[in-house]
Formats: C-alpha cells, structure tokens, sequence
C-alpha cells in the first residue's frame, strides 16, 4: 500500500516496491512499468494501443485505477461509464481546479509540464464552480445562442468547397492533413470573427498544443497571442461575431477572460471535430456495410457521426478532475488532493453499458464524448453541424474516393488527450473545381428550356380584357403542369426543398 506520507499517491497493492530483489526478473514486459508498477499513459506502450492499456487497468484494479501521465505523475484513470458520470456530476466531491492537486501544490508537477496548457488552471468556466461557473459559462452560452445555425450552415458549405477546390483537380488528397485538420478551424476562426488568423502555421500551432510534446507551450503562446490580438480589436471595433457578443455579455469579461474562453471554444471545436471528420471518413472508406448503410438510405450522416462519438470519441480523455474530499469512486479510496482522469474512450466501451462493443448505437446519445454535468461542452452543436456537413459534402463532391493504401498501413499517433489518424490518402476521379457561391447538391439545376411532354389543351376563350389591357399584346398562356410565376421551370418538390434548407440555401 501507498506510504502514510504520501497520501496523494494512489495505492498501487505492491508491498515493497522499492526493494529491487522483489521486482520481475530482466527480459518482462512489467521493466516498461513505471514507479511502483503502475501503468504509463504515455510512452512506447500507450503509444503503440493506448486502448489495449486501458483494457489492462480495467482487469487488473476495475472501473477506477492508478495509472501515471508524463513525467510519472500519478492520477487516477477513471475507466467506468458510471463512475466518469458520477465524477463530473458530483460537484461537492470533485471539481476542475488544478490549484488544488496536491501534486502541484508539493511540486511533484512541474511548470514546464507537457500537459501543462491542458490541466493548467485558467479564469474560464469549464475549470470554475459556483457562481463563478455560472457567470462564465452564461457569457458563452449567451454568445453562442446568437448564432444563426442556418447561416452557419452556409459559412460550413463555403468553407468545404473552398477546401476541396484545393485538391479536386488532383485526383488524390490526404483527407487528414488537407480536408479534416483545415475544415473546423477555417470555419472556427470565422465564427470567431478571425477568418485572417486562418493559415498553415495556425493549424499546427492548435495541433502541436494538445499533444503534449516539448513545443506544446509555445504553441499555446503563439495561439494565445493571435486570440488576445482579435479581443482588443474587437473591444476597440465590435462587430457582429462571437468575440464581439462574448466581449458585449452582461457578465462583464475582462479581456484575459475573453482570450481564454476564445482558446477554450477553438481548440476544443478544432481538435474534436478534426478528429470526429477523419474517422467518419475513414469508417466509410474501409468498411463496406458502413458504406452501404449511408448509400442505401438506411443510416443518415448525423447518425453516423454519432455512432462514431461511441466508438472512437475525438478527445479520449480529459485531464483532469480534483478530489476536493475524501472519497470513494469504483471502489478505490479516493484523498482530497488526488488527481483524476476523465477517461471518455474507455467509458465509452464499459461492458457495464456495451457488453457488445461492436453493436451499433443507433440513437443512443449516453456516450461520454461531450461531456457531462455542469462542464458538458456547451458547443457540441456547432462540432456536430461542422462534421455532418463536412463529411456529407466530401461525399457529394468526390463521392467515388477511395483509400489509395491498403488499410493495414494507416497509423494513429495517441496521446492521453486523443487518438489522432496520422493520414488518409485517398484518390479520385479529378474533378473541376466548383463554383463556391453555389450549393453542392445532387439535385440538377432547373433547365430554362423546360417542355411537357403532352400537347397542350385547346385555349378557351377569354373574356375580354379590362380596360388597363395593352391590346396590342398577345396572352401568353403557361406550360401545361407549371406553377403560376415560374415562366416555364419546374419548382422544386418537397424533397428537393429540404435538401436545400438543410444545407443552409
């Protein structure tokens, strides 16, 4: 058992750690173990299958584990679906404020940390409580009911064909790096009120943050500075964007308020959404039955991402949530100070909730990819909105794309944080590129040479024309089977309708 002296640490079972003639003879898997045999989420192991680790906690300590992040920092990996809702809901035992992890207090974790941006703690509402929580989270959500979703809709189709206009010639494209990675942060940076700070060097920057690599922190600068730039711009010159109306909410932001709220709605729309595209995607390109359910009209796009949300959420993890009293959690005794994981993807596959994890979730919204409890992610609609639109139009535009690599070949890189697909070369009939002003739809065009196919009736006489009448210009009749005021050209029916108020035209 953990030490009386530390009471931070998480209990490991292991007797005597310390003592090297008690540990595995050389040549076991358990020397990749780190302090105290506990498992690493990071490093070559959780590198090479981070779910399969998962797996391995779940066997070895059940719904709630002692595990280590960078720098062999301990927390507790919450793997139970119950278990994670009942942490982000109890709101009396645990909370998202770093500053009261004993780890950090004591300073076992480093300034300098890897994941530092992440767990970090910083004036936005996602890491307050009480009324404090509620006065944050009120400016954003304030700032993001504003938004017109029919609109947004056509800023997300703008944004897609503009992107795939870059490659459609080609023929071939890396769905990852050219289509999925570009499409939320051009549309992100637009709602924003940013669409300048759209670029390369931006996207990278947003990437490289999360992954908790040795530039993660300049990345956050470099970021931070752009987003702090707009925030004076627009307190200075507003206008009618989300920077603008979050800067104009009755809770009064400052602007460092204002800057990281900005970082916390980007990064966390980006990266979700980023990922949510490539695996829908992915899922269609390498899985038949998928590809035949979507083209035979017996699964929607939307239902698609969803089911995409249960089995490969776009953030695996959060770190992290803090014990504020002892407690117990999945049976573990949990101190006041311990650190925890919300461990969305191992929730996600809890054979207390999906004892067949290949079984389809039709309908079933209880994943954990968004949240939960007062934390959920008040933006999850716009993610949503940016990934059915995304992947219905890539569909339409390039709807014969197929993977240009076998798919053993395809490689992830995992973090804590995400399982990101490194690539997604696809090829393609090339394709001219498409006017942006107009919509992507498979409903042709009316033609202006429209003509019935039957003769028409025999006029019947009319009476004779008022007095306001120009005589001397013939009646034209209509065409047989047209609507009044449509000069000859069908109107769209009822599907066609639709199809056009739902992509925003």
């Amino acid at each position: 058992m953990t030490p009386p002296s530390q009471p931070s640490q998480p209990s490991t079972g292991l007797d005597a750690p310390g003592d090297p003639s008690l540990g595995p003879p050389p040549g076991c898997p358990a020397h990749a173990l780190g302090p105290d045999g506990l498992r690493r989420l990071y490093g070559p192991e959780a590198d090479a299958d981070l779910p399969a680790v998962y797996e391995k906690l779940r066997a070895e300590h059940g719904p709630v584990a002692p595990a280590l992040i960078h720098d062999d920092v301990r927390m507790w990996a919450v793997l139970g679906h119950g278990e994670n809702l009942h942490m982000v809901r109890s709101t009396a035992h645990f909370n998202r404020d770093a500053r009261n992890w004993t780890a950090l207090k004591n300073g076992t974790v480093k300034p300098t940390h890897p994941l530092a941006p992440v767990f970090g703690w910083q004036p936005i509402c996602s890491m307050a409580e009480g009324p404090e929580h509620l006065r944050l989270r009120g400016a954003v959500t304030q700032a993001l009911e504003i938004i017109d979703h029919r609109s947004l809709r056509r800023v997300i189709n703008k944004a897609c064909q503009e992107i795939i206009n870059r490659f459609s010639e080609r023929g071939e494209c890396d769905i990852v790096s050219e289509f999925a990675e570009h499409l939320p942060m051009k549309v992100m940076l637009d709602i924003l009120g940013a669409p300048e700070a759209y670029s390369e060097r931006f996207v990278q920057a947003a990437r490289d943050m999360i992954k908790g690599t040795e530039t993660a922190i300049a990345s956050n600068e470099y970021i931070m500075g752009v987003l702090m730039e707009l925030t004076a711009r627009r307190r200075a010159t507003p206008e009618d964007d989300f920077t603008s109306r979050l800067i104009a909410a009755p809770a009064a932001l400052t602007d460092d308020e204002v800057g990281q709220h900005l970082r916390l709605v980007l990064i966390a729309a980006y990266e979700a959404t980023a990922n949510l595209i490539a695996n829908v995607l992915r899922t269609v390109l390498t899985d038949p039955r998928f590809r035949a359910q979507l083209n035979g009209g017996q699964m929607t796009v939307p239902e698609a991402v969803e089911q995409s949300l249960w089995d490969e959420p776009p953030f695996s993890a959060m770190v992290g949530y803090f014990a504020k009293v002892d407690t117990e959690l999945g049976g573990q005794h949990i101190r006041a100070g311990d650190g925890l994981i919300f461990g969305i993807a191992p929730g996600n596959v809890d054979p207390a909730v999906r004892p067949d994890p290949t079984e389809h979730m039709m309908g079933n919204r209880s994943h954990l990819a968004f949240g939960g409890g007062p934390h959920e992610c008040p933006g999850q609609d716009i993610g949503r909105a940016i990934a059915d639109i995304g992947v219905d139009a890539f569909l339409m535009r390039l709807p014969d794309a197929e993977l240009s690599v076998d798919e053993s070949q395809l490689t992830w890189r995992s973090t804590i944080l995400s399982q990101h697909l490194v690539a997604l070369p696809v090829s393609f009939t090339p394709r001219a590129q498409q006017d942006i002003i107009t919509k992507p739809s498979m409903v042709p065009p009316p033609r202006p040479d429209w003509q019935v196919s039957s003769a028409a009736p025999s006029p019947v006489p009319a009476p004779a024309p008022a007095a306001t009448a120009t005589p001397d210009v013939p009646a034209q009749a209509e065409p047989v089977g047209a609507p009044a005021g449509t000069d000859g050209v069908r109107a769209p029916g009822a599907w066609q309708r639709f199809l056009r108020w739902w992509r925003g035209y």
